[in-house]
């Protein structure tokens, strides 16, 4: 049987932004831009971040990054204000979510490449792992009928994590963090559904 979990930190800022989120989003009606459109905007912007990343320019990458982050909040707000919220555009939010985060980590990566320093390329890769990892659990958890929204690194926070070290020229820190962490927050959700099956 599922628990209940507190509203996590993404929840949070949806609330807190919620007005803010609305009239963006009556504005992108007015103006005939869809949701899915702005899905697709903040997967571009992230394309265009993660080759600045590769070719070492990280905080124009980070720059260009943090303003997509906020689009992801946008094309939701914007289903629901124009009442179109169809389980394709659910899917293809949660797909271009995934590619906007191993994109940002793929640029880090040839950046650590490019660069010799054989630590950051590990480090990225174990980062990705478990980034790719802490949606797959849950994705799978609830394809099963269980809840697996816990853990203490969510995508939000990742990229809470990530955009500071590319700002401030500190990459190896953030996906050092990530890698630990998101790999915990992996395993955290693998015996929270444990508990829950056995239950």
């Amino acid at each position: 049987m599922a628990q209940e979990q507190a509203p996590g930190l993404e929840t949070f800022l949806r609330r807190t932004f919620q007005p803010i989120l609305n009239k963006i989003a009556d504005f992108c009606i007015a103006h005939g831009i869809t949701a899915n459109m702005v899905t697709l905007a903040g997967l571009g912007g992230n394309v265009v971040a993660a080759l600045l990343i590769g070719a070492g320019h990280l905080t124009w990458g980070g720059v260009v990054a943090m303003l997509m982050g906020p689009l992801d909040a946008v094309d939701g707000a914007l289903a629901r204000r124009q009442d179109r919220q169809t389980p394709f555009g659910a899917f293809l939010d949660s797909v271009t979510d995934r590619y906007d985060e191993l994109l940002l980590l793929g640029g880090l990566l040839y950046y650590f490449s490019t660069t010799g320093n054989h630590a950051g390329i590990m480090l990225t890769y174990i980062a990705a792992a478990g980034a790719v990892l802490v949606s797959y659990t849950r994705a799978r958890a609830e394809a099963l009928g269980f809840e697996a929204k816990v853990g203490i690194l969510s995508r939000v926070e990742r990229y809470l994590i990530l955009i500071p070290g590319l700002l401030f020229h500190i990459p190896l820190i953030s996906v050092s963090i990530i890698a630990v962490l998101g790999n915990l927050t992996a395993i955290q959700r693998l015996f929270h559904v444990r508990k829950q099956a056995e239950q």
